[in-house]
């Protein structure tokens, strides 16, 4: 057994009790010595120096002592001078009146003064206390030079005004002897700077260099003043006997320029000093002013400072960016201020560039003036954000610069900004901008985080399968009220302005007037009465429990009070009255429209109720939306739908397979030849980025090799050339891109996740410049018919090998070369002239581009003769004059969502400070988060066969009462023909152009020969406004209304305009088979079928613009081709039984319907 006690180690001797007891004995022999570090500071002249300079709260002490002894003796001697009274004679003291008569002047009077015996001692007192410190500090500040301490110019002062009167004591005839002390005035101005840079010092805060240039310009002024009052009066004891105020009086009126001459000085010694002053204040005061002119100039440009007691009662928000662009300040300021509760909040601006001189000419308008504060300086610096007073603000917005070439070097600045402002302020909310996704962990601390790329690639994604998803996100985010376009003649102006109002709200169940009499109720009855009721649009849940927000959790979900409601409104609940049905009917009793928010506006006639009546009766389910039985067409009254259950029955209730492969395209016979076996449900295996968001989606079972992603280049599994070979079933989704950034892995992600159907799956070709590394091969080989080519949109070789002409969209994605430029807005010149090549080469492409600033969507398609276009630019100028933030809403390629900025959706990270959820939201609604139980967005298209269900609140109820989807909106296509090919140049789908001169030109032609109702442009056949048998006068009407805003030229020149019109038409179809035979003759140099090309090419005969309705009315009239937004609840969490409802849409809700060849979209 092991001895322990020999296996612990003894104590050492300092702890032994004997040694603690009698002192330790093996110390008194040790040899070390004890060393005492900075024995000098411990001297008394050290001490003292400690005490008079180097302390700074002491230091600050003594030159308040200091000043204070200044003034008094200044104020001593204006006492003496009121006591002295110069007709008693003028002497020594204690000796007769003498007489001193030198240069025809009695200098008498000016030698001596009349001391009492009050002031004499106390002045004596403060000149030897004086003295004493003058020379101790003297000997303190020694440093080996005598003589640079002796003839300072305070050090000469100091002995003129002290020694004297040492002198009067030792003799006293001397105590009436003229003594200058109103120069100790210099002094106090000396001591008063002293006392302010140690003021500074001693509170630890940065010293305002305009604050003490200020101080040291009164100060001189005062000084010059008061030296020259002084001097005078005394020397003219001499001449006419001046009174301190009739000097006083002379100077003011001197130094002013005025010079009224009543007062002058009569003898020539103060005649000089009159002269030497004014000498001196023509050199000092003009310095002076210039330094502080310079000063004032920096300050202008560094922004100063924001007072610590306006930061304690006051709001406000910092906002910190690498430079500030007058676009990006609108931008925040517009949208910030746009709600109510934020008028009184103050916006800190905390830049480390000079203010832009467009920027500095904004802030100075009275709106911004007094609201926005510009402070340069660095994020990084703590002096800059105590300046800021960023400890007591709201909020810290920190924006990146997304124009930078090198935009990962934005993101570490943006990084480094966000880690600061936490470091210095813990507990001051974080808003951050992000560009790239794989940053965005590093910024995962701050309250609200914005990843720029994730963000872009998921609408651009969306786009391609839910039309225009970017112009819907972009209106929800907007702040705005709905009066955007009401003063236009043209009816889709009005509609869209209006339904461009509708925001995301949230209020809590148990305080809604809108949803607090559906608790207990389910999700989708709920949110079609509400929306019955009062048109408001129920799209999420929040339990209290819980803050994972659900989109659509289904019929299954139970309302609770409380439950936080998310809904769609123009306006949120509490800025709403209400009018019951029976006041409406009182004030209009001819339009029995039911209750509605009174904000909204004035509602369409009609009627919102839907027929209810025979409710069991099951209509008969085919491939639409279960058309109405057979016999409808002979009977009077419109089909009835099945009633939205208030509580669902739960035997229709079943749990889903997460990675059941079960879909409906897989139930459903199909002739098409496609082998989906090989496709599974799962998450993918490689990340591409840290803090992606897994998302279940459509896999391979064993990824593709690496050379088999390449579309054209064949390997040793394929022999591919190009995407005509693959036969794919599906047309393309082309994606132009620079690099292969992990962006674009949340563009594949959408259009693979699971809830799509496999069928309808589009190939996926990434149009790369530059060969994409193994990382991000690695995280794509997984994904079915996902290829990549390495070629440029310059290249029409490289569009054709990768499949441009049966491609259903064309996405060109900016380039981060050319976001960086001279002139800004030249950031997109190359993608526009791009995309513009693209569109007269394939003008029936569907062509989605992202732009780096919103204004240059104008370039767009651009046509210099569309006068409809011109007219829509006149439209835009008058709403943005009216203060609207949409102004750019109206223009036909951002409508069609054909085109949008990613700087429209700075928005978001501004409206995530009064709305918290609304980031969430967005990123749920665009698929970049996937909540258990949370819906996703879809589209489902509108056919004739549908038509039979006529209105929007119709459509609500049958797709509650059905498969619980949630309808939120309608991409709306009206289709214009054209009267003759010969008459307008075929346009593309996504944008409406409607020439003018040749409207003119052929109305009288179109007017003979064709029909009234043929004539010009007219909407669809198959639409349902009931306006449509007026449709050739309002077309009419608005071809006036276009004609009226675009400038035509002299009536005289119409015969020459239409013969040049009918030139340029030839020279248009001319120009035309010239591009098709260029690119006919290059698919066949390629070895490529132009046939696909050529039925592109025949597709020109009609031409339609497009429009977002978020949220419309209820009695809104369903039309032909009509695409309707829904969310669609989790497949995961509800799936019906077989042959039930979802079966009973058949293919027309299918996800993607409309991306199928024979679609028009």
């Amino acid at each position: 057994m092991v001895d322990l006690e020999s296996e612990v180690p003894r104590l050492p001797p300092r702890y032994r009790f004997r040694d603690l007891l009698l002192g330790d004995q093996n110390l008194l022999n040790d040899d070390r010595v004890q060393v005492e570090f900075y024995a000098n500071e411990s001297t008394f002249k050290e001490t003292l120096k400690l005490f008079f300079i180097k302390n700074q709260r002491s230091s600050l002490r003594i030159q308040v002592f200091d000043f204070s002894l200044k003034v008094l003796s200044c104020i001593l001697y204006m006492c003496r001078v009121v006591t002295d009274d110069p007709s008693k004679g003028h002497g020594c003291w204690g000796c007769p009146n003498q007489t001193y008569i030198f240069l025809k002047i009695d200098w008498s009077p000016i030698m001596w003064v009349e001391r009492s015996l009050l002031i004499w001692p106390l002045q004596v007192s403060v000149a030897v206390i004086c003295l004493f410190e003058t020379v101790l500090l003297t000997y303190l500040s020694y440093k080996g030079n005598i003589w640079e301490q002796i003839i300072r110019l305070t050090f000469i002062l100091e002995m003129v005004n002290t020694v004297p009167f040492l002198l009067t004591v030792m003799w006293l005839p001397l105590r009436n002897l003229f003594i200058p002390v109103f120069l100790n005035c210099w002094l106090a101005k000396h001591a008063l700077e002293n006392m302010i840079n140690d003021l500074h010092r001693a509170i630890q805060r940065t010293q305002s260099a305009i604050f003490n240039q200020v101080l040291i310009l009164i100060s001189t002024l005062f000084c010059l003043i008061f030296t020259c009052i002084c001097g005078i009066q005394h020397l003219e004891r001499a001449g006419k006997n001046l009174t301190l105020f009739d000097s006083w009086y002379f100077c003011v009126v001197t130094f002013s320029t005025v010079g009224y001459g009543d007062v002058t000085p009569n003898v020539w010694p103060s005649k000089l000093l009159v002269i030497i002053m004014i000498s001196v204040a023509l050199v000092v005061l003009p310095i002076q002013f210039e330094q502080l002119a310079y000063l004032w100039m920096e300050r202008q440009k560094s922004g100063g400072n924001y007072s610590r007691h306006r930061a304690q009662t006051e709001k406000h928000v910092v906002l910190c960016v690498s430079s500030l662009k007058i676009d990006l300040l609108m931008d925040f300021l517009n949208e910030f201020y746009a709600h109510p509760g934020l008028q009184d909040y103050y916006v800190i601006i905390l830049c480390p560039t000079e203010m832009d001189p467009q920027v500095r000419r904004v802030l100075q308008i009275p709106l911004w003036s007094q609201r926005v504060i510009y402070l340069q300086g660095s994020a990084l610096k703590d002096q800059d954000l105590i300046r800021a007073k960023l400890d007591n603000a709201e909020a810290c917005f920190i924006l990146s610069s997304r124009c930078e070439v090198d935009r990962t070097a934005a993101d570490h600045q943006t990084i480094l900004r966000a880690w600061a402002v936490k470091d210095f302020a813990p507990k001051c909310p974080i808003y951050v901008q992000i560009l790239k996704p794989e940053n965005k962990f590093h910024v995962k601390f701050a309250d609200h985080v914005v990843c720029e790329e994730e963000f872009k690639y998921a609408m651009l994604a969306l786009n391609c399968i839910c039309p225009a998803t970017s112009t819907l996100i972009t209106l929800l985010v907007h702040t705005s009220q709905g009066l955007e376009g009401q003063q236009s003649p043209e009816h889709w102006h009005r509609t869209y302005g209006k339904c461009s109002g509708n925001e995301v709200y949230n209020i809590a169940m148990r305080d809604s007037v809108f949803f607090s009499e559906y608790m207990g109720k389910s999700f989708t009855y709920t949110s079609f009465k509400s929306h019955k009721k009062y048109g408001v649009c129920l799209i999420g849940v929040c339990r209290e429990d819980s803050k994972s927000i659900l989109l659509n959790p289904g019929p299954q979900f139970r309302m609770s009070p409380n439950d936080t409601c998310f809904y769609i409104n123009i306006t949120k609940e509490e800025y709403s009255t209400f009018k019951t049905q029976r006041e409406r009917m009182v004030s209009r009793p001819r339009l029995p429209v039911p209750s509605v928010i009174a904000s909204m506006g004035k509602m369409p006639t009609g009627t919102v109720a839907i027929d209810l009546q025979d409710a069991g009766c099951k209509p008969h389910c085919g491939p639409t939306l279960c058309l109405p039985p057979e016999d409808f067409k002979g009977n009077s009254r419109r089909p009835s739908i099945s009633p939205v259950l208030e509580v669902p029955d739960t035997s229709s209730l079943h749990t889903g397979d997460l990675y059941s492969d079960q879909s409906e395209d897989e139930n459903l016979p199909s002739d098409e030849d496609v082998s989906t076996e090989d496709y599974v449900k799962g998450y993918s295996p490689n990340l591409p980025y840290i803090g992606s968001s897994p998302t279940l989606c459509h896999l391979l079972k064993e990824k593709v090799p690496y050379c088999c992603l390449r579309l054209e280049g064949g390997c040793q599994h394929n022999n591919f050339e190009d995407a005509k070979v693959y036969n794919f079933k599906n047309k393309l989704i082309i994606v132009s891109a620079e690099t292969a950034g992990n962006g674009l892995y949340n563009f594949i992600v959408p259009l693979r996740a699971s809830y799509r159907l496999k069928k309808e799956l589009n190939p996926i070709v990434l149009l790369l410049d530059n060969q994409p590394d193994t990382q991000f091969l690695e995280a794509i080989c997984w994904f079915p018919m996902v290829f990549y080519m390495v070629g440029s949109i310059d290249n029409l070789d490289d569009l054709l090998r990768c499949g441009v002409s049966f491609a259903a969209n064309m996405v060109v994605v900016d380039k981060e070369s050319t976001m960086s430029a001279e002139e800004d807005y030249m950031a997109d010149a190359k993608t526009i002239v791009n995309v513009q090549t693209l569109f007269r080469l394939f003008s029936s492409l569907s062509i989605i581009t992202e732009l780096t600033h919103p204004a240059n969507m104008r370039f767009m398609q651009f046509r210099a003769k569309d006068w409809y276009s011109l007219a829509l630019s006149k439209l835009e100028k008058k709403e943005r004059e009216k203060g609207s933030n949409l102004a750019f809403m109206f223009r036909l390629p951002f409508a069609a969502g054909r085109v949008f900025s990613i700087g429209m959706l700075d928005t978001l990270l501004y409206q995530s400070f009064v709305k918290d959820y609304i980031i969430s939201v967005t990123r749920l609604l665009l698929g970049l988060d996937t909540t258990p139980g949370s819906g996703f967005l879809c589209s489902m298209q509108i056919s004739e066969d549908d038509l039979w269900i006529q209105t929007y609140g119709r459509l609500y109820q049958k797709l509650c009462s059905t498969v619980g989807d949630i309808p939120i909106g309608i991409y709306r296509t009206e289709s214009q023909m054209a009267d003759s090919s010969e008459q307008c140049e075929p346009y593309s789908q996504s944008q409406l152009s409607i020439c003018v001169e040749d409207f003119d030109d052929a109305k009288e032609q179109t007017d003979i020969e064709l029909p009234p109702v043929a004539g010009g442009l007219h909407r669809s056949s198959t639409s349902s406004d009931p306006s449509d048998g007026k449709a050739p006068l309002l077309r009419r009407k608005s071809m006036q209304w276009a004609r009226k805003l675009s400038w035509r030229g002299p009536r005289g020149n119409q015969r020459g305009a239409q013969r040049g019109a009918q030139q340029g038409l030839r020279a248009r179809r001319s120009e035309r088979q010239e591009l098709a035979e260029l690119v006919n003759n290059r698919m066949k140099s390629l070895g490529l079928s132009a046939t696909a090309y050529d039925d592109m090419s025949e597709n020109q005969s009609t031409h339609s613009h497009t429009y977002v309705l978020i949220n419309p009315s209820p009695d809104t009239k369903l039309e032909l081709n009509d695409i309707v937004y829904i969310i669609r609840s989790d497949p995961v969490g509800y799936v019906p039984k077989a042959g039930d409802s979802r079966e009973s849409l058949g293919s027309n809700t299918c996800l993607g319907e409309h991306t199928k060849t024979e679609s028009s979209f």
